[in-house]
């Protein structure tokens, strides 16, 4: 039995288009969740509107909602998407189709977009590099929650989400490098896939790039084995950000000694060439944004560095929510108790 779980924040706008794709599943889905997380528009009604269960939680953040909802699950697995996107007809055949193995607990999909804007088209380009990455896999320990299933006794003896995870930024990413680290099989299914509307502005695409590196920053605090490598981050992106970093750094030392510019020259090309396997990527799926792909890869790389410095030290203020969360792995005491406390239990449903 399969439950979908929506976590959905003032969504009364996306949910129709998203309940829409789920009823045209070939393998339609036991249940529909949908968690309001304390919205302040229509998303409780509209979701009842359009034959979604529904319940309501104090606004506590997506982790807390998705955890309601892991709660209530009537199914055996559960599967997770966003308001914001559509699921295409075979995604939740695909998602069981990868559970049909028993050894396999979590399931990762795939993001498409439709949009033509230069920053969202660039923005799919950066996933095709990951999908590409994770595709060398065999094991994964990435999955996250825009198009996921799991089995449900696995999320609930592992406490489901940290809902100290204020917003929807790397609470996943905890999730699953402690399923991987307790030794629970996650695996990579691309063709389990959903449409969605990525940043299509240079400004809101870089600032939501910093606050990735600052959230991920909080995440290697509580898995410190996991920052020299993962299934889904590409080592050169690592090498951008130190790369930035120096080439800031030799920024500042250049108005004291004016020959290290040149040092800021030598950063920025090496960034560059260590890009080189992404260009080719873009040239191959989408070439006409080559020329805007240099600007592209320096900006990002710049709005990580912005956000890991904030992480180091944010990092140290963080604390993980009082509910029995191991970070490091084995399981956690009752989930229900870990919910209730978290997000204040559902009001109604």
């Amino acid at each position: 039995m399969i439950s979908v779980i929506i976590p959905a924040y003032n969504a009364a706008g996306f949910l129709p288009a998203c309940l829409a794709a789920l009823r045209q599943q070939t393998h339609p889905p036991d249940e529909i969740i949908v968690v309001d997380d304390g919205s302040t528009d229509s998303t409780a009604e509209a979701a009842q509107a359009l034959g979604a269960r529904v319940i309501s939680i104090l606004h506590s953040g997506p982790a807390a909602a998705r955890n309601a909802g892991i709660q209530a699950a009537r199914g055996n697995v559960v599967m997770f998407t966003d308001a914001d996107c559509q699921p295409t007809p075979e995604w939740a055949a695909e998602l069981a189709r990868s559970l049909s193995d028993p050894g396999v607990s979590g399931v990762k999909g795939t993001y498409l977009t439709h949009q033509r804007e230069v920053v969202a088209r660039l923005a799919q380009c950066e996933f095709e590099e990951r999908y590409a990455l994770l595709e060398r896999s065999v094991v994964i320990d990435f999955v996250d929650s825009h198009s996921a299933a799991f089995r449900v006794a696995v999320l609930r003896q592992m406490g489901g989400f940290d809902p100290a995870f204020p917003q929807a930024n790397n609470e996943d990413v905890d999730l699953s490098y402690r399923l991987s680290q307790a030794g629970y099989k996650l695996v990579f299914n691309r063709r389990a896939t959903v449409c969605h509307h990525h940043r299509s502005g240079w400004w809101d695409y870089l600032r939501l790039k910093a606050s990735r590196g600052y959230w991920r920053m909080i995440v290697y605090r509580l898995h410190p084995n996991k920052a020299l490598r993962d299934s889904y981050t590409p080592q050169s992106l690592k090498a951008q950000i130190v790369l930035a970093g120096l080439a800031g750094l030799m920024t500042g030392l250049s108005a004291i000694w004016p020959p290290m510019f040149w040092g800021v020259t030598a950063c920025l090309g090496v960034l560059l060439m260590t890009a080189i396997p992404f260009m080719k990527l873009v040239a191959s799926k989408d070439p006409g944004l080559l020329p805007w792909t240099p600007l592209f890869v320096v900006g990002r790389a710049l709005a990580f560095l912005v956000g890991v410095v904030g992480g180091a030290i944010g990092m140290f203020f963080f604390r993980p929510a009082r509910t029995g969360l191991d970070h490091t792995s084995g399981p956690t005491r009752d989930f229900a108790a870990i919910t209730d406390e978290a997000a204040h239990g559902p009001r109604h449903s």
